[in-house]
């Protein structure tokens, strides 16, 4: 794919160039190497990504939003809501304490390992197995470097692998791929467009 290309597909894309640079570098020394394996890739994580424009999760909800989207931590706890809203840090603090490898509230832990990359990176032990994947430990120390254009890649790399998705890619199974990745089906129908019209492209 060329930086035009990927550019009339995600246009709010900032520097094309280096996303594709990037992507037709690492893509193929890890096994996706196929039309239909690069097209879902792409698509999956142009999803994901809001078009290549977020690379670190937000977590600026208000106090309805918090009840709404995380009633187990907020009004099912009997934690009051207002005391959190618009307050990210505060929030992530909650939501993933003593979680996927999370320490408590106090730690900062839900903070420093939020979500971050093409498919949201989340939580200490997936960093630590990220950092092992690539046999870089600074990404523990330093998660930021996931919101890197090669970082975010490649932990998208990691996860796709880690769940197999070549396989359903090579069906052109997007159903099953986006239930692997979001958990649901959340924007389907803009994924499998997406995947077609990549294809088409390259």
């Amino acid at each position: 794919m060329t930086s035009d290309q990927f550019k009339a597909i995600f246009p709010r894309a900032s520097n094309p160039s280096e996303w594709v640079s990037q992507l037709n570098r690492l893509l193929p020394q890890y096994g996706i190497n196929t039309e239909k394996r690069i097209s879902a890739f792409l698509a999956q994580c142009g999803h994901e990504s809001a078009g290549y424009t977020a690379l670190k999760e937000n977590l600026n909800y208000s106090a309805q939003a918090l009840n709404a989207v995380f009633p187990k931590y907020f009004k099912n706890a009997g934690r009051d809501a207002n005391l959190y809203a618009r307050k990210p840090e505060k929030i992530a603090n909650v939501v993933y304490a003593n979680r996927m490898g999370n320490g408590n509230e106090q730690s900062g832990d839900g903070w420093k390992f939020r979500g971050r990359g093409l498919i949201q990176l989340t939580g200490r032990t997936n960093y630590q197995r990220f950092a092992n994947y690539i046999n870089n430990q600074d990404i523990v120390q330093n998660p930021d470097l996931v919101c890197s254009y090669e970082y975010a890649i490649l932990s998208a790399i990691w996860y796709w692998n880690l769940m197999g998705l070549n396989t359903y890619a090579d069906k052109s199974d997007i159903k099953t791929m986006t239930k692997l990745i979001n958990g649901g089906y959340n924007g389907l129908d803009e994924r499998v467009r997406l995947f077609n019209k990549i294809l088409k492209v390259i």
